[in-house]
This record gives structure tokens, C-alpha cells and sequence, in this order.
């Protein structure tokens, strides 16, 4: 039997500390180091990347010196707060996805932050983010959010990633106007609503909700990629104004009659489908009938259609 001594020895992992071998270096890649804290960077006064994923790091600190920063790699770490980021001035990525945050806090000095993620964390409410203006990608799949909010003064925000969420409705998204790309998958959305104002939107990712009706994407003309699968959706409609559609999932619905599918004639730049698991999927003449209606089709589910 184990001494208590030894039990604690194993649950101990060990770490290793950093070694400066360079003081030149802009780019420092301490990936898989085992690296405990965050120390002993100082003489690095031209870092301008920094990577520290898959370590055992619980707080950060000990970055004051490191003003040339643009690039902060923290993913998959043991932090359980944002700090200690007063002067990163010039940082441009920050990346500390896979941590144990419960808040996003601390980030007004970072005013040149242009992507932040802060995936597969413990995050309950979109806050603080007010002095990031020059953000265009925003990823917090994977957290507790709730509700879509406090996003006003994210204006030049072009990606934002809410999949893996507790969200229900879509909202308050009306100021981001610049926005390319929206994924709200895996949520509890019930609803497709309030994206009028997204008039440059092109990927809408809406998969593994409880949406039962496309509808209120009139002013979203310009879609290439519309994912709808794993929802409610009785029928095709509300989508052959959309010009620039390119790809187009709606598997694992309740698609039951072949009529609907005249509703993507007009969608020419259409290329790939996904129809399967839904009621129609079980006819034997399935592809046949896909390929007779929209003939241009270059891919059916997974399989090429030539």
C-alpha cells in the first residue's frame, strides 16, 4: 500500500522552468514544455510571439516586460483568471482557450487586440469587452453563455463563435454590421430572428438547435454557407434570394416532401447539399432525384456528384 507521501509525489506533476537561450528571438514556442509559471522573460525585449499551449500554468504573470508582444498562445493550461495584462499594448491574439475562467475581465489595456479566444472555458456572461473596438474575431464556443450581449462596441467584429452554449435567442447582434461569419450551433435556439442588420454576413452556422422554420433571412443575401442541420426544419423555403449560396446542410431534419427542393432553382452557385437522415433520404432514387432538380450540383452529402 502507498504512503501518503508518495500519493501526493504522483499527483504532483513536475514542471520544468523557462530557459532563455536567445535574447533576440521574436518567437518563443514553450508548446508541451511543462512549464509551471510564467518567469523568467525579461531580457526578451523583441518577443513578439509567445506560445504556451498544453502546459500545467495557473496564473499569469510576469509578462510587464514583454511590450512588443503581438501574439499570446495560454490554451489548454490550468489558469482560472485573466490578469496581469496591463502592458501588452501591442498584443494582436490572445488565446487562452481550455483554462478554468469564469470571467472576462481585465482586457481594457489590450486596445490593439484583434482575435481573442477563450474557448472550452466556464464562462457565464459576455462582458468587459468594451475597449476591444479593433476585435474582428470573438470565439467563446463552448462555455455557459446565456444570453447574446454586451457586443455594441465590437463594430469591426467579422467572426463571432457562441456554438456550445445555453443560448435561446438571437439577439442584440444589430451594431455588427461587418460580421462575415455567425455560429451559434449546439444552442437552445428555438428561432431564426433579429439578423436583419447583417446585411455581409456569408457563413451562418445554426446547426443542433430546435429551429422548425427558415425564415427571417430576407436581407441576408449574401450567404455562402447555410447550416441548418440537426434541427426541426419540415421544409425548404425563404432561401432562393440567396444568390451567392454555395453550400447548403439541412441534414438530420424532417424534410419529408420532394416539392420543397424546387425552392433552391434559383440558387446556381449552389455546390454541395446535405440531405441525408432526413425522410426523403430513404427513397431508392434519393441522389437521382437531388441531381434531376438541381443538375449543377457538384456534391450530395459527403459524395462527389460526377
Amino acid at each position: 500500500m502507498a504512503s501518503n507521501d508518495n500519493v501526493q509525489e504522483e499527483n504532483q506533476e513536475e514542471t520544468e522552468p523557462i530557459m532563455i537561450l536567445d535574447v533576440n528571438q521574436e518567437e518563443l514556442d514553450l508548446n508541451h514544455g511543462r512549464v509551471g509559471k510564467i518567469e523568467n522573460l525579461e531580457p526578451l525585449v523583441q518577443l513578439k510571439r509567445l506560445y504556451l499551449r498544453w502546459n500545467l500554468i495557473k496564473k499569469i504573470e510576469n509578462l510587464d516586460s514583454l511590450t512588443t508582444l503581438e501574439e499570446l498562445e495560454l490554451y489548454d493550461n490550468q489558469i482560472t483568471k485573466i490578469e496581469n495584462l496591463e502592458s501588452l499594448s501591442n498584443l494582436i491574439m490572445l488565446d487562452i482557450s481550455f483554462n478554468r475562467l469564469t470571467k472576462i475581465e481585465n482586457l481594457d489595456a489590450l486596445l490593439s487586440l484583434e482575435k481573442l479566444f477563450l474557448v472550452s472555458n466556464k464562462i457565464s456572461t459576455i462582458e468587459n469587452l468594451q475597449s476591444l473596438s479593433n476585435l474582428t474575431m470573438l470565439e467563446l464556443g463552448d462555455n455557459k453563455i446565456r444570453e447574446i450581449d454586451n457586443l455594441d462596441s465590437l463594430p469591426n467584429l467579422t467572426h463571432l463563435f457562441l456554438g456550445k452554449n445555453k443560448i435561446t435567442k438571437i439577439q442584440n447582434l444589430d451594431k455588427l454590421t461587418k460580421l462575415e461569419c455567425l455560429s451559434l450551433q449546439c444552442n437552445r435556439i428555438v428561432k431564426i430572428e433579429n439578423l436583419d442588420k447583417l446585411t455581409n454576413l456569408k457563413e451562418l452556422y445554426l446547426s443542433e438547435n430546435g429551429i422548425e422554420v427558415i425564415e427571417n433571412l430576407d436581407e441576408n443575401k449574401n450567404i455562402e454557407t447555410l447550416d441548418l442541420a440537426l434541427n426541426r426544419i419540415k421544409t425548404i423555403e425563404n432561401v432562393s434570394h440567396m444568390k451567392e449560396l454555395q453550400e447548403f446542410w439541412i441534414n438530420n431534419n424532417q424534410i419529408s416532401v420532394w416539392k420543397c427542393l424546387d425552392q433552391l432553382k434559383d440558387n446556381l452557385k449552389l455546390e454541395t447539399v446535405y440531405l441525408e437522415k432526413n425522410p426523403i433520404a430513404s427513397d431508392v432514387q434519393y441522389r437521382k432525384k437531388i441531381m434531376l432538380t438541381l443538375p449543377w450540383l457538384k456534391k450530395i452529402d459527403a459524395t462527389l456528384c460526377h
